[in-house]
């Protein structure tokens, strides 16, 4: 299936999306890193293994991966070829279930990828980071590769199912790295700096104005009126 994904799916998706990658050489090719990205459209977590030089690690749905029959066999198999890692989040320690699943794939020298919002911008803006991208970087050493996307919002706006053709671009920034703060992953205030530098790197990379507040979704909303 990893085969399959190299050697047919990304071509295809640069033959038909054809994405302005810049920067994939900035992503080491060995040990720990973060690519921390900003999130416009579900279908960012397949564009960026796609470029990547490297396998990247994503967070998916639990119950993706334990469908039946060979439909859900097949939807399993290729969602772990994309480097998905299976996480519960319909309980109230899933975030911590997704720090630690995180953890282990720093830990194994691997690529994570992470969306610090948290949730997709539904208005285009980037909004606060949540410090658990902080967390896994202070508590691993992982340098952090921040990720800039543009152009995902039209290919799969929010409620579309499939995909529709539309230009991306895709940039890769300078690794971060902070080792400078090593021992003080649990201190707030540090948490909240390395977080606030990550995402001053992506606002830099993806052109969107900054709100400094944490995003919001509709349902969220609706239910703290």
């Amino acid at each position: 299936m990893q085969l399959l994904i190299r050697y047919v799916l990304a071509p295809l998706v640069r033959m038909l999306w054809r994405p302005r990658v810049h920067g994939a050489d900035r992503i080491p090719l060995d040990g720990p890193v973060i690519l921390a990205a900003n999130h416009r459209a579900a279908i960012d977590t397949a564009f960026i293994p796609l470029v990547a030089p490297r396998r990247v690690a994503f967070l998916g749905k639990a119950e993706y991966f334990v469908g039946r029959g060979v439909r859900g066999r097949l939807t399993a198999a290729f969602l772990r070829a994309l480097g998905y890692v299976p996480v519960d989040r319909g309980n109230a320690r899933a975030g911590l279930a997704a720090l630690a699943a995180g953890r282990e794939v720093l830990e194994a020298g691997g690529a994570f990828g992470i969306y610090p919002e948290g949730t997709r911008s539904l208005d285009g803006r980037l909004y606060r980071g949540h410090t658990g991208v902080a967390s896994l970087a202070l508590s691993t050493g992982a340098v952090v590769v921040p990720v800039g996307l543009r152009g995902t919002e039209r290919v799969q706006p929010v409620g579309r199912l499939l995909p529709r053709l539309a230009r991306v671009e895709i940039r890769f920034g300078t690794p971060l790295e902070f080792s400078r703060y090593e021992g003080l992953d649990g201190a707030p205030a540090i948490r909240r700096a390395v977080t606030d530098e990550i995402m001053d790197a992506i606002a830099e990379l993806s052109g969107q104005t900054y709100v400094d507040s944490y995003h919001r979704r509709p349902d969220e909303l609706r239910d703290a009126a």
